[in-house]
């Protein structure tokens, strides 16, 4: 029904996300209290301002991602690992980071627990992203951010994507960026809303 009225209705028709959606249980990587919403149109709240991004939401970045089976994917924000188990079916491999030490912990139990061993999270600070893996084909952000720090964009194969939300008023817009000759050229996909994730936001300005 997730798939059927709130992914497909967007446009999203390409055989790997909707096999990826339909297979992965979306309640297995919320909270247990939530589970009972996990299917709904909205983002779910893991805590601490975080959330799981809405179906819809992630079902077209990764639509705008053009994913390929061979790509390495890094997976910023992965919270308890629900992201990062629709792309481990539609990638090679996927590096997934979380800076939460309980959620990094549930995210690879709950993804062991469903047999998905073509990906590994890492605890540490989401801006950081994962450099001993890089480069990376595919990267996405679960939440919003005002900038992207130099450190991720360097993560980036050149040739490769990265889909995230820009934080901009109210509503965000999730812009795709394809990396060429070194530099991230951003192109506005759609609108959707999430927090900023910690380390994402403007670095203050200098000033005497």
């Amino acid at each position: 029904m997730m798939v059927d009225t709130q992914v497909r209705p967007s446009d999203v028709t390409k055989f790997p996300i909707i096999d990826a959606m339909l297979t992965v249980p979306r309640e297995a990587y919320v909270p247990d209290a939530l589970r009972e919403a996990a299917y709904v149109g909205e983002n779910v709240q893991l805590g601490a301002n975080r959330v799981v991004l809405e179906p819809r939401t992630l079902a077209k970045m990764l639509d705008g991602l053009a994913i390929e089976p061979q790509h390495v994917a890094l997976d910023i924000g992965c919270g308890l690992g629900y992201s990062t188990a629709v792309l481990a079916k539609m990638c090679e491999f996927v590096v997934a980071v979380e800076d939460d030490a309980d959620q990094a912990t549930q995210a690879q139990n709950n993804l062991s627990e469903h047999g998905i061993d073509n990906a590994a999270v890492l605890q540490g600070a989401l801006a950081e992203g994962a450099a001993k893996s890089a480069p990376y084909d595919i990267i996405t952000i679960q939440g919003a951010v005002v900038d992207v720090p130099d450190a991720i964009i360097a993560q980036l194969r050149d040739g490769g994507r990265i889909a995230c939300i820009f934080a901009e008023g109210a509503l965000g817009v999730v812009r795709i960026g394809h990396k060429i000759d070194g530099h991230v050229n951003w192109r506005f996909s759609f609108n959707a809303g999430a927090p900023v994730l910690p380390g994402f936001e403007k670095e203050a300005a200098f000033s005497l």
